[in-house]
């Protein structure tokens, strides 16, 4: 049997209030409030520099990888050394001034872009030192002046070479190889020690 309200209204079953007069038909609990929950605060992100792509057209890279390729010209008494040393000291560099660390990849190549400006500043100073031999007079009278003077046999032999063109394009390949391979692995070397500390 449906039960009515003080007003007389029936009442449908389980109804909260009158629907005539709106009076409360029973107590409504109100359901606890739960504090929302708080997210972890997080430590305010620092933007990183944004990270350009390692080639020619970046100056970062053309400073960083000139500056080794001079030093390894510097150090041409420690063959095959100088360029290793190149492209450890590229990658490093690059690291110091922007705060990037490389990875193998990119050590790579940033010890071949090394390599390359390495090549390109010992083939002008080939070129030039060709170009005075033939001013002063060719390798016949660099030779003459070296017999002349207490200097090894060999030496003067080695001179007689660079009147031979094949000699030259050899000697110019033989370095290209060496220089950007060496230096490559310069770089990639230095990438993976950098990142262990």
């Amino acid at each position: 049997m449906p039960e009515r309200c003080t007003c007389g209204a029936e009442l449908p079953p389980d109804a909260l209030f009158c629907h005539k007069c709106g009076k409360p038909q029973r107590d409504i609990v109100e359901p606890e409030t739960v504090a929302p929950v708080q997210a972890p605060i997080e430590p305010p992100r620092v933007p990183q520099p944004e990270v350009r792509t390692l080639t020619l057209n970046n100056p970062v890279v053309i400073r960083t990888a000139l500056l080794a390729a001079f030093t390894a010209t510097v150090l041409f008494f420690l063959p095959y050394l100088n360029w290793i040393a190149a492209g450890f000291m590229a990658v490093a560099l690059y690291r110091r001034r922007t705060g990037h660390l490389l990875n193998i990849a990119s050590g790579l190549r940033m010890g071949w872009l090394t390599g390359l400006l390495t090549f390109a500043i010992a083939a002008v100073i080939l070129a030039a030192g060709l170009v005075l031999m033939r001013m002063s007079g060719g390798v016949a009278a660099i030779q003459a002046e070296l017999r002349n003077s207490p200097i090894d046999p060999r030496v003067i032999q080695m001179v007689t070479q660079f009147q031979n063109r094949g000699f030259i394009v050899s000697l110019l390949l033989h370095e290209f190889v060496f220089m950007t391979l060496l230096s490559m692995a310069g770089g990639a070397l230095g990438s993976k020690m950098l990142r262990r500390s």
